[in-house]
């Protein structure tokens, strides 16, 4: 969310002052209103150019999932195809087609049963694509609910307090009440009992995530079943699991293939992944796949016929680029499951390797350690957490001066006295860069320990999904 800024109150120049660009401007470029003239290409390029240099490294950037670095041939591939309108299927059906292409082969990846006709789409990341899955799960339970006449005003999901912000969005957004699984020390996810407890006739379902985002690890889907298949036993309620697979769904398959986490697990009704986290795709691509077409309510999909054909649809989005679509289908294509699987084992021994060195470091503890998706998060010893001059948010804060960027934070309801750093390891980040940070990490240890005058910070740097 921006604000429109009040140009009378702001008290720094409201221009941007080119550099490279200076030679070909007679006065500076106003940042918040538009220019009467417009510039010459290259001009305008520069300027921009120039500005952006001030943000981070991408390949530095340890805090976010998604992916940073991309073949030279599908950046090439995806400036050809930018004018393709994804929603447009009439106009662009080869596109439509690669679209088709893909959620088969996501399926199947998923280990949709045979005797099953998966459906499914692509979003413009996995955020849409939960919230898709989640809206599928009220429109069915309120169906339900219409059927045995019953009331429909109360509908509830029962999650972790670990979920992705999208969730509390789309409970906000489509009042839903939220009903959080508080997290205990030594369990930082979804609890099983815990989330039988929070059941009843109004739930709509139970997400499970396959890679939280606060330490990277897998909730359990078939535990959850289990229980769920006893609820039902006991009380008659049938309820579903909707797979949060966000950063889990394109790793689980190759790294962890004999984990049953997918369509293998018979409630698991729905899964969404983005494709721009361990997909290997640049940000803007995120899919959802139903078990089956029965259980994607037919009232959710609209049909539009203003684009040349009868095309049905069903997105909170209209237009968005079919680019993203395309590398998502070229990774497909160039790497194949053991191209996903060499580079995925590639990251996590990394992140295994960070890990096990951090933890010897000596001040601090791990939380997890990057077996699951290669991510994981650590934090300082309970034993020397008021015994140094440092936090966790100092050091995420101190890593800066080399261009790295790793979160801090602390853990939500029940867990707010741990704060913790957090580690995302993608494609791109070596060995040896994991030995630079080692170094940098070493390097900033010894700063506070030759500083004993240096007062701790409490707050700081920002958590990213």
């Amino acid at each position: 969310m921006h604000t429109k800024k009040d140009l009378t109150k702001l008290t720094k120049p409201a221009n941007i002052t080119p550099t490279y660009a200076r030679s070909a401007l007679t006065e500076n470029v106003p940042k918040y209103e538009m220019r009467e003239q417009g510039m010459l290409p290259d001009t305008v390029y520069n300027l921009i150019n120039d500005e952006l240099m001030l943000d981070g490294n991408a390949r530095l950037n340890l805090a976010t999932f998604v992916t940073t670095w991309m073949e030279p041939e599908i950046t090439k591939l995806m400036t050809q195809t930018f004018d393709r309108n994804m929603i447009d299927k009439d106009e662009y059906p080869q596109t439509a087609k690669i679209e088709e292409r893909c959620v088969n082969m996501i399926a199947r990846l998923w280990n949709s049963p045979k005797n099953e006709a998966a459906v499914g789409t692509s979003t413009i990341g996995s955020s849409e694509a939960a919230m898709l899955g989640g809206m599928a799960l009220k429109w069915n339970w309120r169906a339900r609910q219409k059927q045995q006449g019953k009331p429909t005003d109360k509908p509830n999901l029962v999650m972790g307090i670990n979920v992705q912000v999208c969730w509390e969005k789309f409970c906000t957004y489509w009042d839903i009440e939220p009903r959080f699984v508080p997290m205990e020390p030594g369990r930082y996810h979804l609890g099983v009992d815990e989330a039988i407890a929070l059941c009843d006739e109004n739930t709509i379902g139970v997400v499970v995530i396959m890679g939280s985002t606060y330490d990277g690890s897998y909730e359990p889907v078939s535990k959850m079943n289990a229980a769920l298949d006893k609820l039902q036993k006991r009380t008659g309620l049938d309820i579903p699991i909707h797979v949060d697979g966000a950063s889990g769904g394109f790793v689980a398959p190759f790294l962890q293939p004999k984990i049953a986490w997918d369509f293998r697990v018979p409630r698991v009704q729905s899964i969404n992944a983005s494709g721009h986290k361990y997909g290997l795709v640049y940000p803007g691509v995120g899919w959802i796949i139903w078990r089956e077409r029965q259980v994607l309510p037919e009232d959710l999909i609209f049909y539009v016929n203003y684009l040349g054909g009868k095309m049905p649809t069903f997105a909170i989005n209209f237009s968005r680029p079919g680019n993203y679509v395309i590398a998502q289908y070229y990774n497909f294509l160039r790497l194949g499951r053991e191209g996903y699987r060499r580079i995925h084992q590639a990251s996590q021994d990394v992140a295994l390797y960070l890990s096990s060195e951090i933890a010897n470091m000596g001040p601090f503890e791990l939380i997890t350690d990057g077996s699951d998706i290669p991510v994981f998060a650590f934090k300082l010893k309970d034993s020397i957490i008021n015994k140094v001059n440092y936090t966790v948010f100092d050091i995420s804060e101190r890593l800066r001066d080399r261009g790295w960027q790793v979160p801090a934070y602390t853990f939500p309801k029940n867990c707010e006295h741990i704060a913790a750093l957090r580690i995302v390891v993608k494609e791109g980040f070596s060995r040896d860069m994991a030995e630079q940070l080692l170094k940098d990490l070493r390097r900033h240890l010894d700063w506070f320990a030759a500083n004993p005058s240096h007062l701790p910070k409490q707050t700081g740097s920002s958590f990213s999904h």
